[in-house]
């Protein structure tokens, strides 16, 4: 089953949920204040992880989250399309998780501070594989990896990612290409 297949098949359920996710945003808009107790519910794990992936530190994720529920509490009220909840809180999680990192990084920088990567022998085995899947994306300009979390690991669709990284379709399009085209040639000479 490839990952195409696996996002078609899905597809129905991400709608159901977005729907749901609209209607709690409207009670919550209607004056009804356990909706976004819900949303919290639904989301708040979800969106830990996904600023994880950006700032590799749990305890800044969820921090961030928690700074940007405060911001989605009070824009909340003024959302046009319900249904987009989820894109929409992932963007400000996206842009406050990339100001983390970004801050972060010019720290780092400042105070030069080295990395340190561990490197692992080729085994063959399909630990390996995943291994050398993860070391090629982690290669790629971090714009690509963006655009590749949010399309097969987030699911999101090529407009929501549009909205989220606040680019053109075309562009998100054009990232995705080229991460894939880079990734088979990686790939080709490790596998």
């Amino acid at each position: 089953m490839t990952i195409v297949t696996v996002l078609n098949i899905e597809a129905p359920e991400m709608r159901i949920k977005k729907v749901f996710d609209g209607l709690l945003v409207l009670e919550y808009q209607a004056g009804n204040k356990d909706a976004l107790g819900q949303l919290v519910q639904r989301h708040h794990k979800k969106l830990c992880a996904h600023s994880y992936w950006y700032t590799k530190d749990i305890d800044a994720s969820k921090d961030i989250v928690q700074d940007c529920w405060g911001i989605i509490m009070n824009k909340l009220g003024g959302l046009r399309e319900p249904n987009s909840f989820s894109s929409w809180a992932t963007r400000i999680v996206t842009r406050k998780s990339l100001d983390y990192v970004s801050h972060k990084t010019y720290r780092q920088k400042k105070s030069q501070a080295a990395t340190v990567e561990e490197t692992h022998e080729t085994t063959g085995s399909k630990e390996d594989a995943h291994r050398h899947v993860r070391e090629a994306i982690a290669v790629l300009p971090e714009n690509q990896r963006i655009v590749l979390r949010l399309f097969y690991t987030e699911a999101y669709s090529l407009k929501e990612i549009s909205t989220i990284l606040d680019i053109s379709v075309g562009t998100v399009k054009s990232r995705l290409f080229h991460a894939r085209e880079k990734l088979k040639n990686i790939l080709k000479t490790k596998l």
